[in-house]
């Protein structure tokens, strides 16, 4: 037992130094050790570990119960057999412990790599909305562009319109001295035509006048 023991404490720190460097070796290592992980492989390392824990306490009991001996009773045979089971419990011990480490190592690796993992997207999508916002910065470059050149059109219309406005005013202003030079033409037209009119009255008053002179005259 203790050479299997032995063996079993050797392996452990063997896959230990593996999983402590990065090398090809700690790839494969920690496939197989998801590998089992999974199904009914945690049920049978549990029950191995139960197994030498329950070894293990046997072995402590023994010890004790030697130790509770009295001196003068312990013979040689009982030293070397408590000799043996401390060597026993001490290769049993290390076995238990440096499985733990293992499991630990094992747990602690793989939530580095999903760390890892986690970083990296978490980078690439930093990138992504770097990338996002150079676009973006550059979209509003170009319609900053757009607005300036919008807003010159704008100020050319405005001095158009205003250019228009006051030719339009200026032309109200004509159709308005129009309008009072029209209505003094018209006025003028009417003195004119009652002076016509009064001009053609006075002449008839003179005709008939006249016709009535020449008719006293042959009378």
């Amino acid at each position: 037992m203790i050479q299997l023991f032995l063996a079993g404490t050797l392996g452990e720190m063997v896959v230990i130094l593996i999983l402590l460097f990065r090398t090809p070796l700690r790839k494969l290592l920690i496939m197989v050790l998801d590998r089992l992980k999974r199904g009914a492989g945690p049920l049978v390392v549990k029950t191995v570990g139960g197994v030498v824990f329950a070894m293990l306490s046997v072995t402590v009991y023994s010890i004790a119960a030697i130790q509770r001996r009295p001196i003068e009773t312990i013979n040689p045979t009982d030293q070397i057999l408590l000799a043996r089971y401390m060597l026993e419990a001490s290769y049993m011990g290390f076995l238990l412990f440096l499985s733990l480490m293992i499991d630990r190592l094992h747990h602690y690796i793989r939530e580095l790599r999903i760390l890892r993992k986690t970083m990296e997207a978490a980078k690439n999508q930093n990138r992504g909305m770097e990338d996002a916002k150079s676009d973006s910065s550059d979209e509003i470059k170009v319609l900053g562009q757009e607005i300036s050149s919008l807003k010159t059109k704008i100020k050319q219309l405005e001095s158009e319109c205003e250019t228009t406005g006051n030719e339009v005013k200026a032309a109200e202003a004509n159709v308005v001295a129009l309008n009072n030079q029209s209505e003094g033409l018209l006025m003028e037209y009417d003195r004119l035509l009652e002076e016509n009119q009064n001009f053609r009255n006075q002449l008839q008053s003179d005709d008939q006048s006249s016709s009535h002179s020449d008719i006293k005259k042959s009378a």
